[in-house]
């Protein structure tokens, strides 16, 4: 079976539906040097795009096997994607370098792959890692801003009418389990990944056996070389992120997650609190869960958003 055949992704799916086919081929394509001698082709008020910006989004949509004339709508598309960014930007509602690199490395992940054989092969085919990157910030981002903007939920509802639309139905809220968590790495260096991993492994483990509690976590760790913990907060079961969520579930009040070994080095989370909660996010949340939302209200509000900031947008052709 081919890596093209194989392909699954990881992450949301109304999220990743474009990136999915974007990789679709991705196997097929043998290595190739696109040199563009790259010129501006439109501004997007601060943004400039170039004609190399254009050929990187033009290959990504021969990946994802689109038809007619790919050059006018890779501009387009980077006209759009220019918007939605300066909007993100202008409202600090934007993915953070630290989510999307997370997001590609599950990504590749989910392929099978490590972040730079996916970095290596999206060269390869022309699309570019950086650009797909920007890919998908603009994908993480953007439904964020149009939720803020509409004050919805991803059912297309305010939290209110959610709420109440689900008392009307149910005759109670959802409920679902609220942790508090702490995140404890022992820090691997790439520069020394082979030499110190296995070490690592045993001391992260070591700590797990004599694991105490959470309020005694930081002072423990003053002992280690290289160790971070992190007070990763309240967090409803739906969002736990996706590669952790078995373990955390399957972990009782006050234990560790077992071991797990990451980019950063060798982590384990140590369950601080859970608890059953039936607030009105815990209820937004765990119905959007269950039921994916509303994806057709939620696409009407995104056209009608789309279509207020590009009357704003300077467009500038060159």
């Amino acid at each position: 079976m081919t890596l093209a055949a194989r392909i699954k992704t990881v992450l949301p799916r109304q999220q990743w539906s474009m990136a999915v086919m974007a990789m679709v081929l991705l196997a097929a394509i043998s290595g190739s040097d696109h040199a563009w001698a790259s010129k501006i082709a439109v501004v997007v008020n601060d943004t400039v795009i170039t004609t190399g910006d254009i050929n990187s989004r033009v290959r990504l949509l021969q990946l994802q096997r689109q038809k007619g004339n790919l050059k006018q709508k890779a501009q387009e598309d980077l006209i759009e994607q220019a918007i939605k960014m300066s909007e993100a930007q202008r409202t600090r509602i934007i993915a953070s370098d630290a989510q999307v690199d997370a997001a590609f490395a599950r990504f590749a992940a989910g392929n099978k792959l490590t972040p730079k054989q996916m970095e290596k092969a999206l060269n390869q085919s022309g699309v570019g890692a950086d650009h797909f990157k920007e890919f998908i910030r603009t994908q993480m981002s953007w439904p964020r801003l149009v939720r803020a903007r509409f004050n919805t939920s991803s059912s297309g509802m305010t939290t209110g009418e959610l709420v109440k639309n689900m008392l009307e139905k149910e005759g109670e809220k959802p409920s679902t389990t609220e942790y508090i968590l702490q995140q404890i790495i022992f820090v691997v260096p790439k520069s020394k990944r082979n030499a110190i991993l296995a070490s690592r492994k045993r001391e992260a483990s070591a700590m797990r056996s004599r694991f105490v509690g959470c309020d005694s976590s930081h002072e423990f760790a003053k002992g280690l070389h290289d160790v971070s913990v992190v007070d990763v907060g309240r967090r409803l079961q739906p969002e736990l992120p996706p590669d952790w969520k078995p373990l955390i579930e399957k972990t009782r009040q006050g234990g560790t997650t077992d071991i797990k070994v990451t980019d950063r080095g060798v982590e384990f989370i140590a369950v601080c609190s859970a608890k059953q909660v039936s607030d009105d996010q815990a209820a937004v949340m765990t119905f959007e869960a269950e039921n994916n939302g509303n994806s057709e209200v939620e696409k009407e509000n995104s056209e009608k958003f789309l279509k207020e900031l590009r009357e704003k947008a300077r467009i500038s052709y060159r």
